[in-house]
């Protein structure tokens, strides 16, 4: 009898140090899944949610319409548009705690695509760069990595009298873009 308490003991034992080891097997798992999720993974199933995207140019608040491979596009309270490069994203509130598992998100698009499409909309935009400046205008051409903004009063339509200067905008610089 002795033997087969012993035995079962040492079944026991089996078991619980089983039980162990697939607890933490299943811990490490978990640990390493999390880390191949991106930010932007998780912002892709937070579209139609509102949160709060901190830039250097300030706070982004709105529900996040739509995001493509570089960049976010946010509907701020009165209905004003403004598109956040990922590069330029600080820190985030609101988002999904988890992603749904797919890779990949929203637009296959980058950024240049996004302004390029803003440019010819020929709407007013202002620009606010990471230094914490703001500058209205209308942007005119898009390059590989910058772009050219007439300057003009947001509430003007861009006619050449109204333009006040040209100015060149890296996309390195670019914090915000809100339509004006």
């Amino acid at each position: 009898m002795r033997w087969q308490d012993l035995f079962a003991d040492l079944e026991g034992q089996l078991r619980h140090a089983e039980q162990r080891d697939r607890i933490a097997e299943v811990a490490d798992r978990t640990r390493r899944e999390r880390a191949t999720v991106a930010w932007t993974d998780r912002a892709a199933v937070s579209v139609g949610s509102s949160i709060t995207v901190v830039t250097a140019a300030g706070p982004v608040v709105g529900v996040l319409e739509d995001l493509g491979e570089d960049w976010l596009l946010l509907e701020e309270t009165g209905r004003r548009t403004a598109l956040v490069p990922t590069a330029s994203v600080l820190s985030l509130v609101g988002l999904a705690q988890q992603s749904d598992g797919h890779r990949g998100f929203g637009r296959r698009f980058g950024l240049s695509v996004a302004l390029r499409a803003v440019s010819r909309d020929r709407a007013p935009v202002v620009v606010h760069d990471v230094a914490g400046s703001a500058t209205s205008g209308t942007i005119d051409r898009v390059g590989a990595d910058y772009f050219d903004l007439a300057e003009h009063p947001a509430d003007v339509v861009r006619r050449p009298g109204s333009i006040t200067g040209e100015r060149t905008v890296t996309f390195a610089a670019l914090a915000v873009l809100r339509r004006a």
